[in-house]
């Protein structure tokens, strides 16, 4: 059985479907503060909150866990830096309590959610994992903080652990059962569909005067069934003995700007909406793209689903047909 911490989070609810297509059995670890109860879906599912080690050892008891997947923590830059204290209690504290949970009961496999927010601003595009490392928010901070307690973790007590490192996760699962529907949302393409659904008066451009093509930023959109596949061969490899402990990438090696976006929901939707031209947003690197020669060579993984139109078309049908988030 895998424990698939946040399992009823965006991304952690389009790997357990993956995880199940697999042939793995699931169990789902969410206090539902942000995941959805409806994306479930019939999986076992354990209520409980990853900052609570009582909760972590009954689930560690209950079941016959082998594995672990670790999606549940706080992922929004701007909170991060109004409340760092939030930030470091779940992503590090929180993981510290998976990490002990795990040692206590002897599970030694891990794949853990990382971001591209460990890099900071980049140095050099496209960015290897070999980039150092230095945050420029609480956020990202805090995922850096736990993949350091991993090494170390390895190092100590034979900890086996893959730190997956995310561009832009986007778009929905394709039969309409998962999408993404956060509260509050940051994220550019559900932003821009909101717009276009009329449940938002506008879209902001957030600065028009960046040292790219068309001056806005550009960004790695990563499909998140793209994601969800990763997850999976990733545990399959680190679990059959066939990769070495790191820190893999997952992109698709080529970016969109804010203004590409914003056109192709225009023409995939076939409605018309305002975008307003402010300011840059403090902290904003000009463009994100990832080096992804690791993730092919290590784990014989490329985005196949990760086409703009087909993030945003899969973003928009799963929109349209739930009503659920616009």
């Amino acid at each position: 059985m895998i424990l698939v911490t946040g399992g009823a989070g965006y991304i952690g609810s389009h790997t357990v479907k993956a995880l199940k297509k697999a042939g793995f059995q699931p169990l789902i670890f969410d206090n539902f503060s942000t995941g959805h109860r409806a994306f479930i879906k019939g999986t076992p599912a354990f209520e409980g909150d990853i900052c609570n080690s009582d909760d972590l050892a009954r689930a560690f008891a209950e079941y016959p866990i082998d594995g672990v997947l670790h999606f549940a923590g706080r992922a929004l830059v701007g909170e991060s830096i109004e409340k760092p204290e939030l930030y470091y209690e779940t992503n590090l504290h929180g993981g510290l309590s998976l990490l002990n949970a795990m040692k206590t009961c002897g599970v030694k496999f891990l794949i853990f959610s990382s971001s591209c927010a460990t890099y900071g601003t980049p140095q050099q595009v496209p960015i290897s994992e070999d980039h150092a490392q230095n945050p420029i928010n609480p956020y990202g901070d805090s995922k850096l903080a736990f993949e350091r307690a991993m090494r170390w973790f390895h190092e100590a007590h034979g900890l086996r652990y893959l730190s997956l490192r995310y561009f832009n996760a986007a778009g929905a699962d394709a039969e309409g059962e998962f999408g993404e529907d956060h509260d509050p949302e940051t994220h550019l393409i559900p932003l821009v569909l909101k717009a276009a659904a009329g449940r938002h008066p506008e879209v902001k451009i957030l600065g028009t005067d960046y040292p790219t093509p068309d001056g806005t930023c550009v960004r790695d959109y990563i499909h998140v069934t793209d994601l969800a596949s990763a997850h999976v061969m990733g545990l399959e490899a680190l679990m059959g003995g066939r990769v070495e402990s790191q820190a893999i990438n997952l992109g698709t090696g080529s970016g969109c700007s804010v203004r590409e976006v914003i056109e192709a929901a225009r023409r995939i939707t076939g409605k018309d909406f305002f975008a307003r031209e402010t300011a840059r947003r403090p902290g904003d690197p000009p463009a994100l793209i990832a080096a992804v020669d690791r993730a092919k060579k290590v784990l014989g993984w490329t985005a196949v689903e990760s086409g703009l139109d087909n993030i945003i078309r899969s973003a928009w049908n799963w929109a349209s047909k739930t009503n659920q988030a616009w």
